[in-house]
């Protein structure tokens, strides 16, 4: 029997063991050492990073390529999900557009035989023109906002002024360049409006708070929270309909009001003029000019 594989064997093992021992402690030498290089030249170590990086920029590019495939299948593949989602969602919007659509094609027809029928007076076709906020006054003495269009672009004292989501006041007062705009929060505010629901006439009253109040509503009314509030277009001030809140609380002593329109977010309004007269002087107006 041959003795030398063995004898090999039990010379090599305390070997490995000391090779083992000795690598562990010769790369903390070395990372020691790479330490000190560091400290005290940064050129060399500047130098030396950034040829590692370029030899292996390659590799890492090409390790990434499969990674990027596959985030991209996974992007596709959630894509395709949300776009089918959205389509069915798309499909069942459409269906019921298209319902509402015959809805108001046919009140549409109704609403046309019965106003010749009953020789209504056509309104009059409303004009808008944008202005810019340029300073706004809204604490305890009063509610306002400050518009760089006057009677030089034809505004007029009365004007509707509305936002983005409704109704926000009228114009107060009117200057050949600038215009102020008295909000509904304002403590004169006073605007006739209706509720849509139970068809209950009230006045809008500001107190120089977020929420105006409602007051002199019909008596008997059911007044119910989240019930929308439109101008009731009497005095001929205003026209009818146009959004201004809903109904935010009702209690034995006051009934609030949220208004639709987020005063502190505006930055442009529309003028509206629809051709009424109610709060308009219109010779005073003319003057202006």
């Amino acid at each position: 029997m041959d003795p030398r594989p063995s004898t090999i064997l039990r010379i090599a093992q305390p070997l490995r063991s000391l090779v083992q021992r000795f690598t562990y402690l010769g790369l903390v030498v070395a990372a020691f050492g790479l330490m000190l290089i560091g400290k005290i030249d940064t050129v060399i170590v500047d130098r030396v990073r950034a040829e590692v990086i370029n030899g292996t920029a390659p590799i890492l590019d090409a390790l990434s390529r499969p990674i990027q495939t596959v985030h991209e299948l996974i992007d596709t593949a959630s894509s395709a999900i949300d776009m089918r989602a959205e389509n069915e969602r798309l499909r069942e919007e459409n269906v019921r557009l298209l319902q509402w659509q015959m809805v108001a094609r046919k009140l549409q027809a109704d609403n046309t035989a019965l106003s010749k029928l009953l020789q209504v007076v056509p309104e009059t076709p409303a004009t808008y023109m944008s202005a810019r906020v340029i300073a706004s006054a809204r604490g305890t003495y009063g509610n306002s906002m400050v518009l760089n269009a006057g009677s030089a672009h034809g505004v007029r004292k009365g004007q509707a002024v509305l936002g983005e989501a409704g109704f926000i006041g009228r114009i107060a007062d009117v200057s050949s360049r600038a215009s102020r705009v008295l909000l509904l929060t304002d403590v004169s505010s006073r605007i006739p409006v209706v509720l849509e629901a139970s068809r209950a006439r009230a006045l809008l009253v500001g107190g120089n708070v977020n929420r105006p109040r409602l007051v002199f509503v019909t008596p008997g009314t059911r007044i119910s929270p989240s019930e929308r509030i439109v101008t009731s277009g009497d005095g001929n001030a205003f026209p009818a309909g146009l959004p201004v809140g809903v109904v935010a609380s009702v209690t034995d002593n006051s009934i609030e009001v949220q208004l639709f329109a987020d005063y502190d977010r505006l930055e442009y309004v529309r003028i509206g003029d629809f051709g009424l007269d109610g709060l308009v002087d219109r010779h005073a107006a003319g003057d202006a000019r």
